[in-house]
């Protein structure tokens, strides 16, 4: 018997999997709402001006590609830490910070540090949660469970339920949190909500795994790492995960970084010790291209004003669409999904079922997730008509 003779065939990745059945699909108006993708209204994904700037200047300097260190880039770090904390910041003196391979990279280091130091930890999800934190932090040996989040009855989040489940987790359990724009849902909690869940956090004593690929899309960079800043004051322990493919369109180049907040510099030295293993025994040492394009942008000044100004510009446009589909929907005689204007973030969750989802994609050609999810991002002023008729002939 062959090592490989009894392997099972895995089920397609549940947005992954969307994106190959549309590539198959051969009708000239279908629409990929399902893959977390920022397109312009052309349809295509933008090339940001800082961006193209940036790559001008690295490309002149002619640079062998040696390797970066196991950690990453140093001016990439720096950079990165200092836009998620504060370049003022008390707290950087006590924060090991990695570059990442994006924002999943740098979730499985997370696990994998937590799996080293506490490997009997239970952690929580939001239900619903992006697809992919379940299946990464089961494969990395954990105990998955949830707490409430989204209520379908109130069309938004059900912050009793959350704080509820959150009072009655063991000590040690870890509470993989969003800090902005929510994934996949679109609804954030206030301030106010925030603050509870920061007390039982601390009370509990509960680590926060806070995951923030979308700073900037919600309302602004400092507005959108504001709950960071309250976990910062309230004296916690904490890892955050952070992403660069959305705000600098840099999705191929697998940008993203990984910091673990500690109690003082002793700490936060023997981390980063740990965590370079971690990436060394995974894969050695991450990539130089996209790190190198994110810290020319953010500490040049002028690039950084036109990064600022264009990721401002892309906020401003989904916020835009958003409200037009509600108006496309009101047209068709929908008037009860108007929630989809005050939701934030690139995805809207849109409270269609299971099967409306999948007669979506068999009958008009839109594609988005069993759970309900559109990528709000990917409609343009040619194709929000098409999905607005869609959504009505399903429902």
């Amino acid at each position: 018997m062959s090592l490989l003779h009894s392997i099972q065939l895995a089920p397609a990745d549940p947005i992954l999997g969307l994106n190959e059945a549309f590539a198959r699909d051969a009708r000239p108006d279908k629409v990929n709402l399902g893959v977390g993708v920022y397109l312009d209204e052309d349809g295509t994904l933008p090339l940001l001006e800082c961006v193209r700037v940036a790559e001008e200047r690295l490309t002149k300097q002619n640079r062998p590609h040696g390797y970066l260190g196991i950690d990453g880039m140093p001016a990439y770090i720096d950079a990165t830490r200092d836009l998620v904390f504060g370049a003022d910041s008390s707290v950087l003196a006590r924060t090991a910070s990695v570059q990442a391979l994006g924002g999943t990279g740098a979730l499985k280091v997370g696990a994998d540090l937590i799996k080293q130091l506490n490997p009997g930890a239970k952690f929580l999800i939001s239900t619903p949660s992006w697809e992919n934190h379940r299946a990464l932090f089961t494969r990395a040996g954990f105990d998955v469970e949830h707490y409430r989040y989204y209520s379908p009855g109130l069309r938004g989040i059900d912050v009793e339920g959350m704080i509820e489940d959150l009072e009655a987790a063991e000590e040690g359990t870890v509470v993989v949190l969003h800090a902005c724009c929510h994934n996949p849902t679109g609804y954030d909690l206030s301030a106010d909500d925030w603050g509870r869940v920061i007390d039982v956090v601390k009370s509990r004593n509960l680590t926060a795994f806070i995951d923030m690929a979308y700073q900037g899309f919600g309302f602004g960079i400092q507005e959108d790492k504001a709950v960071i800043d309250r976990f910062v004051d309230a004296g916690l322990e904490f890892f955050v995960a952070t992403s660069f493919s959305k705000s600098f369109s840099l999705y191929g180049e697998r940008i993203g970084a990984l910091h673990v907040v500690t109690r003082d510099t002793d700490a936060a030295v023997r981390v980063l010790s740990q965590l370079k293993i971690c990436i060394r025994t995974n894969y050695s040492n991450p990539a130089k291209h996209g790190a190198a394009l994110v810290a020319e942008v953010l500490n040049d000044p002028e690039l950084r004003r036109m990064w600022e100004d264009e990721l401002a510009a892309m906020r401003t446009r989904i916020k835009a669409l958003r409200s037009q589909l509600v108006a496309e929907l009101r047209a068709e005689g929908i008037t009860d999904m108007d929630f989809i204007a005050e939701q934030l973030g690139m995805f809207s969750y849109s409270g269609l079922t299971k099967e409306q989802m999948v007669a979506l994609r068999t009958e008009h050609g839109v594609y988005g997730t069993d759970a309900g999810r559109m990528c709000v991002a990917a409609l343009n002023s040619r194709n929000i008509g098409h999905v607005a008729r869609a959504i009505a002939a399903v429902r």
